[in-house]
């Protein structure tokens, strides 16, 4: 039962990593990686938000609590992706720009999992 969660929720949140990251990607028309920037930043929010509001708020099964958090946000999050995207720019040249997706992808992701887990409190 679990597995086949986390493969449920794992296919939608590939889905969703898609829809959203190409959504920002089309209208950004940068060279700098503001699709996977989105998806990461959002993903760290709502991983912030769910931890809390799963662990301390309600005692869902931890069946579902697994699906979301491994299988939805795993697939959703693009570490893997910010890394390759990271390291192609740093071979383009663009050290200043891959210096930026660094510095910018964890500030932004800290600062988001931290709203996300002050909202599950406040709830």
């Amino acid at each position: 039962m679990t597995v086949a969660a986390i493969a449920v929720a794992g296919a939608l949140g590939a889905l969703a990593r898609y829809a959203l990251g190409g959504w920002v990607a089309d209208r950004a028309h940068s060279v700098f990686p503001w699709g996977t920037l989105a998806v990461n930043v959002s993903g760290s929010l709502v991983l912030g938000f769910l931890f809390v509001l799963l662990t301390e708020r309600f005692l869902p099964h931890p069946t579902l609590r697994i699906a979301l958090t491994v299988g939805f946000l795993g697939a959703y999050t693009t570490f893997s992706t910010f890394s390759l995207e990271t390291l192609r720019l740093i071979q383009d040249g663009a050290v200043g720009i891959a210096a930026m997706n660094v510095f910018g992808s964890v500030a932004a992701g800290l600062v988001a999992v931290y709203l996300g887990w002050v909202v599950g409190r406040a709830i």
